[in-house]
């Protein structure tokens, strides 16, 4: 039972932490924000992480291993589909994923800005291996997914998939859309997928 409630007390702060670093940035950020979010003592922070940036690595492999999961179970429902339909429906998974979680894409730009060892440990340990995973599942597609093209095709989906959803207030602020909503989300993933694997039927 004390486990589990340890184990419970750390994935809330994981969770308050991931939320704060996303709005707030590494910089921005303190422990006695994410411990008030999370309802915890500031002590917890220290005895779970031991100090701000290993709670920072917490929170980006929680969320990154959430989009790995989710990917790897798309994947496989989509195993037997054609290369290009099966990019298109990978593109609409990772809108969708974006969209319910905009706090990957803030983090990734917060510290892609960064010139540091976090910024270094996030490329190798998170980045890399979605990289390599896009590459992978765009290799068949011809045209312009040529090897070359893969950096500027990559940032494009990533870019292109979760923006609106980082700036939802903004855009609501300008459109009178609410990107969050199931219909917008939808019609954004289909948008993106046109844009990136364009269909061939007519």
């Amino acid at each position: 039972m004390k486990l589990q409630q340890g184990e419970e007390s750390r994935q809330r702060i994981i969770n308050a932490a991931l939320t704060v670093f996303s709005s707030s940035g590494f910089s921005g950020s303190s422990t006695r924000d994410i411990a008030t979010r999370a309802g915890a003592n500031q002590g917890l922070i220290t005895y779970h992480f031991q100090s701000k940036e290993r709670l920072w690595q917490a929170a980006a492999d929680h969320i990154f291993a959430m989009v790995a999961s989710a990917m790897a179970a798309q994947m496989m429902t989509i195993n037997d589909l054609p290369p290009r339909d099966k990019s298109r429906e990978m593109i609409r998974f990772y809108v969708r994923f974006a969209a319910k979680h905009p706090e990957l894409f803030r983090m990734m730009v917060d510290e892609g800005t960064q010139t540091d060892g976090r910024m270094a440990w996030l490329v190798r340990t998170h980045i890399k291996p979605l990289y390599a995973t896009f590459c992978h599942m765009t290799a068949d597609l011809g045209d312009q997914w040529s090897e070359e093209n893969f950096p500027y095709l990559f940032y494009t989906m990533v870019g292109a998939s979760s923006l609106i959803f980082a700036v939802a207030p903004e855009c609501r602020q300008l459109t009178g859309i609410d990107p969050m909503r199931e219909a917008a989300v939808a019609a954004h993933a289909e948008i993106v997928a046109n844009l990136l694997v364009p269909s061939l039927s007519k």
